[in-house]
């Protein structure tokens, strides 16, 4: 037996942190089963009819919970950082989001989180000159542990773990505010059935441990709705088992369909064979009837299995989704007639509340993963106030929203704000303002606008207003 590692060592923390990993990845993957429609758990049947039925078993499964998580993922959209009391976007910010092809990356980052509770973004300095590189990490490959009584926000270690496809041996790198440390298992562990055996990685050109020029760990949690104790929660956490009452009604209402939705017949008293001794057997058909010489026969048929109670109880079930987790009923029934905007934004209002407060706790993440790159970058060179700039989430017509930002307009809201709440990029921005600058400057009022707006003396601005001849 091993003899434990001296607390706080980079051996210590790659075998604690890899623990940390193993539960995380379980309870992910629980989740993402179900992400994807494939639950792990059929539903229930007697031992000995499970093999006969295990046709209609494998057809049981209604999908609700991509619908959930994909609802409110679909509506949380990064627009932009702005920095300090500038309420515009920070463009060069922006530039190394883009640079990163975090517009997709971030909309990958976010649905992970919101399935397994959290997602991780890995900053490393730039290179050659280039803009600080920023990573996406599965939750399955990386996890933090921060510093006790620190409410969740000083990260004390990172860990990368993965599996090489060229060598087939699994990779760490662990991640200490001081140091990055490297490590790598000889003896891959499939399943993770024994644990790795972590030895030294040395990779050319790299000194062991390195130094890291960040002096704070640089692997980051995205988390989706954490609590102050353990950390972010899946959207799926408390309905799962509602998508198992689900797909039991689904499997029974099929083996009623394929046993009991069609009238069973009967006959009494009919001969089994005829005067040559053959099998008597009826034919059934639309175009033809049923006869029999003998006055004692008698046919009939016994009622058939209703399945209303299924679809019935499911649509109940579905009911339970909706409102616990904010979804509209009519994104998961389907069901939507004579219904006015009025009403449609207010069956909407739920998942729109719910969506600003997830923003609100990834934005932590994706702050502090910029704030990392701003000084990465020599933007910065010391902690900023960075705030997430989001789409607004409410969906409206294109006559509501330009009816809204006309009203807006009339209380001085500047161009930029009402250009963002229409929904336009930062990169349309800064192109509608220029284009705008431009069209000022070959209009004579608009030149005498601009110069009030630079707060140039009166006598310059009314001067070059002076009607001709005074």
């Amino acid at each position: 037996m091993s003899q434990p590692y001296q607390p706080l060592t980079p051996e210590w923390w790659v075998k604690r942190l890899y623990d940390r990993l193993k539960v995380q990845r379980e309870t992910f993957e629980l989740y993402d089963a179900y992400y994807r429609g494939k639950p792990p758990r059929l539903p229930w049947l007697a031992e000995q009819s499970r093999e006969e039925f295990s046709r209609l078993l494998s057809l049981s499964n209604s999908n609700y919970m991509g619908l959930v998580v994909d609802a409110m993922v679909e509506r949380m959209s990064v627009e932009g950082f702005s920095i300090g009391d500038d309420l515009a976007a920070d463009m060069p910010t922006w530039d190394i989001w883009q640079a990163n092809n975090l517009d997709a990356a971030s909309d990958q980052v976010l649905l992970e989180a919101a399935i397994g509770g959290c997602s991780f973004l890995l900053v490393a300095p730039p290179a050659d000159g280039d803009q600080p590189v920023i990573y996406a990490e599965h939750p399955t490959q990386a996890t933090v542990e921060y510093e006790p009584g620190s409410a969740r926000r000083r990260r004390a270690a990172g860990l990368k773990v993965w599996q090489d496809d060229w060598t087939g041996k699994q990779m760490a790198t662990l991640y200490l505010p001081d140091a990055v440390y490297k490590f790598e298992s000889p003896n891959p562990t499939p399943g993770g059935v024994t644990e790795p055996r972590w030895e030294k990685r040395e990779v050319r050109g790299e000194r062991w441990p390195a130094k890291n020029p960040l002096g704070e760990v640089p692997l980051v949690e995205v988390a989706n709705n954490p609590r102050l104790l353990t950390g972010g929660v899946s959207e799926l956490a408390d309905v799962i088992v509602v998508q198992d009452r689900i797909n039991k009604t689904i499997a029974d209402r099929l083996m009623t369909q394929d046993f009991g939705a069609f009238p069973q017949k009967w006959a009494k008293g009919f001969p089994e064979k005829d005067a040559d001794g053959n099998e008597n057997r009826i034919d059934v058909g639309r175009n033809r009837m049923i006869t029999s010489e003998m006055a004692e026969t008698q046919f009939g048929q016994f009622e058939s299995a209703p399945l209303d109670p299924y679809s019935a109880a499911k649509r109940e079930d579905v009911k339970d989704i909706a409102s616990r987790t904010r979804t509209p009923a009519q994104y998961l029934l389907g069901e939507m007639s004579n219904v006015n905007g009025e009403t449609l934004k207010a069956s909407e209002s739920g998942l729109v509340s719910k969506v600003r407060q997830r923003n609100r706790t990834a934005g932590d993440g994706l702050e502090d993963t910029m704030g990392l790159a701003r000084r990465a970058g020599g933007l910065a060179n010391g902690r900023e106030v960075i705030e997430t700039k989001w789409r607004n989430p409410e969906f409206r017509t294109e006559g509501e929203l330009v009816d809204a930002l006309t009203k807006m307009s009339t209380l001085h809201v500047p161009d930029e704000a009402l250009w963002e709440r229409w929904g336009a990029s930062q990169v349309e921005i800064q192109r509608w303002k220029k284009m705008a600058e431009e069209q000022a400057a070959r209009d004579p009022l608009g030149q005498l606008t601009q110069a009030a707006g630079r707060g140039l003396p009166d006598g310059a601005a009314s001067g070059a207003a002076q009607p001709i001849g005074e």
